[in-house]
């Protein structure tokens, strides 16, 4: 939805209703600073974006905030279909065949996030945090999210940073996630061993119920090392989307480090169609289902609302002030221009200082 020029003078309370738009909650005129502002992250909804804008995207941003020509971003999307593969992703773990992919209009794109395979789609909202991590201290706090998330102690040289690192990073977008599912009475939590945010199962007793990730045990599933059918893994897919009373994956994360430099980020499911995911073994993991806030309520959710909620918590959790702004060029000051051509290299970024999570 594009807004008239008269309407994109009011301040809004909120964005509109319906899909995720480039509305105005705060104009922020970068003009008035020089310099990034301290505990500020700008925040742009860029609505649908294919894959191959949004990377050439990400690549630009990330190499104006090494530069400290801009401060931190959040940008809140929804890409067009596609499947991407990680570093660490196995061509296994795509069970669909190029014409089944053509059939249903699917992209397929390598990229230097960490991770194996996950999907994009309508419905979904994909953060892309454009951060700084050494302008975010960390806390003892994030020692004891740590720990449990990884079920031993964190490490003292990790303990000992200034800083976010990796692992702090993953572990916030964790929370972030973790919270904004909550706003909507969805309970959610770490698994140890492994990254993103997963579902309670609702059979479980009230007492069990917990946010807290030290007080839950899970024994980590191997990846599919066995040379299924294409007929039974499908199978073994869709009946585990179905499924609406295990432990299901609500949200993926893999990020991209360069010299501190933050990229990649966070898939949340809110009303996405989970039948794209029988395509693939979702992150390498035949055991688990995937699930949506649409599925989990048992109802479709207003993205604008959801995306609201992650503006909310993002700035609690890493202690800044979210601004929401217009355009990419009023976050700028001017034109950046994203060319509509796919990259022809996509791990052109790789460098020795590189880091991927997933």
């Amino acid at each position: 939805m594009h807004n008239s020029p008269q309407e994109s003078q009011r301040h809004r309370e909120r964005p509109t209703k319906g899909s995720l738009c480039d509305s105005v909650v705060k104009r922020f005129d970068p003009c008035k600073s020089a310099r990034p502002v301290a505990n500020l992250i700008s925040i742009v909804q860029l609505g649908t974006v294919d894959y191959a804008r949004g990377l050439r995207l990400q690549q630009q941003l990330v190499a104006l905030r090494k530069e400290e020509k801009i401060g931190d971003v959040l940008l809140l999307l929804e890409h067009s279909p596609v499947i991407t593969l990680g570093r660490n992703a196995k061509a296994a773990n795509v069970i669909a065949s190029s014409e089944t992919l053509a059939q249903r209009a699917v992209e397929l794109f390598e990229c230097d996030r960490g991770g194996d395979v996950t999907f994009h789609g309508p419905g979904q909202i994909v953060g892309y945090p454009i951060l700084d991590l050494r302008g975010h201290a960390r806390s003892s706090s994030h020692d004891d999210v740590g720990t449990a998330a990884l079920g031993r102690p964190v490490e003292r040289s990790s303990a000992s940073r200034k800083h976010l690192d990796a692992v702090d990073f993953v572990r916030c977008l964790e929370e972030v996630l973790i919270r904004s599912c909550a706003d909507f009475a969805i309970q959610t939590k770490r698994v140890p061993g492994l990254t993103g945010v997963w579902t309670v199962p609702d059979d479980r007793h009230p007492s069990d119920l917990s946010f807290q990730a030290s007080d839950l045990s899970f024994r980590a599933e191997e990846n599919d090392s066995q040379n299924r059918s294409l007929e039974s893994r499908n199978l073994l897919s869709a009946s585990g989307t179905a499924n609406a009373s295990s432990e299901a994956k609500i949200a993926a994360i893999g990020v991209h480090i360069s010299r501190f430099v933050t990229s990649h980020g966070f898939a949340l499911n809110v009303n996405t169609d989970l039948t794209y995911f029988n395509l693939i073994v979702p992150c390498g993991i035949t055991a688990k289902p995937v699930t949506s806030m649409q599925q989990q309520l048992g109802k479709p959710l207003d993205l604008n609302a959801v995306a609201e909620s992650i503006s909310r918590n993002f700035g609690a959790v890493f202690s800044s002030q979210m601004l929401w702004v217009e355009t990419l060029d009023a976050l700028m000051g001017r034109a950046v221009g994203v060319p509509m051509k796919p990259p022809t290299e996509l791990r052109q970024l790789h460098k020795e200082d590189d880091i991927t999570w997933a």
